[in-house]
């Protein structure tokens, strides 16, 4: 039987690099997929993983913490808070990389909110702006910062796998498992995001793929530090839930379900939301 850990890093690895390696093939491959399907699986995903997170991940972190000392939920909602942190200010730093090649002014009437799905995976918009101007060696440079930025974000999302698995009682079938999955789901448009600009740039569909793939690569290490965390005893494995709760809360409400709205203006978003967060619990208290 295979060693847990080899097993959690083959999963991870297939979530990390491989989610972002399909999004980096549909991107090379078609560019324009079907954005409502993609939607509406975005905003499934988005509902299972607030299930698993505020019923799984947060309750095991509550009760590590409780071990501690009294309130031990106050631990768990400062780990939290540092996980929204975080991610957001991974976030910050692409916007604010982006904005700088790409000015809205006020008297465009431009809103601070992305009001577009290209503008809230940063690189097809930035590409956009690069095509009007510049050369194709800036596409390039677009597609290989959003490489940079992306691998780097994915380290919180790995350490969400990696703590899934700590607590999880079934490798195959647990939390640890159901989050890899939907992680890789919602690595796919990421993907799509790096291979884009990479292509339009002029460098090969298999370089661009390869690349993209490899900006999944550090998934790994934040399932690694997840799993380190979680094996240190009631501290270490609060710290990790919380933490891991908090980048993921942060993916679901400040990303997966903007671009889910974003890419089919509808409310059937909602409702996908809606059966993957009953799904959810279906599966947690089943």
């Amino acid at each position: 039987m295979i060693d847990p850990f080899w097993f959690v890093t083959i999963v991870t690895l297939l979530s990390g690099a491989g989610g972002t390696g399909i999004g980096g093939l549909i991107g090379a491959l078609f560019k324009n997929g079907s954005n409502r399907t993609i939607s509406l699986l975005l905003a499934f995903a988005g509902g299972v993983m607030t299930a698993m997170v505020c019923f799984e991940l947060l309750a095991e972190g509550v009760e590590a913490a409780n071990q501690l000392f009294n309130m031990g939920v106050l631990l768990v909602i400062v780990s939290v808070a540092f996980g929204v942190a975080v991610v957001y200010a991974l976030n910050y730093i692409i916007d604010r990389r982006t904005v700088r090649e790409v000015q809205h002014t006020a008297n465009e009437g431009h809103p601070q909110a992305h009001d577009d799905i290209d503008e809230l995976v940063h690189a097809d918009h930035y590409a956009e702006h690069k095509r009007a101007g510049d050369s194709r060696g800036s596409l390039v440079v677009a597609g290989i910062v959003m490489a940079c930025a992306i691998a780097l974000h994915n380290i919180p999302e790995g350490m969400t796998i990696g703590a899934g698995f700590v607590i999880s009682d079934n490798l195959m079938l647990g939390t640890g498992m159901i989050m890899a999955v939907l992680i890789g789901l919602h690595n796919i448009p990421e993907g799509m995001a790096v291979s884009v600009p990479l292509i339009s740039g002029g460098m090969s569909r298999l370089r661009a793929v390869l690349l993209t793939a490899l900006c999944g690569l550090p998934t790994l290490f934040g399932a690694w530090l997840g799993l380190w965390l979680g094996d240190i005893g009631p501290l270490g494995l609060t710290i990790s839930l919380g933490f891991a709760s908090g980048a993921m809360l942060y993916v679901v409400f400040g990303e997966i379900l903007p671009e889910a709205y974003l890419m089919y203006r509808s409310r059937i978003p909602a409702f996908s939301f809606l059966v993957g967060l009953m799904l959810g619990l279906f599966m947690i208290f089943s």
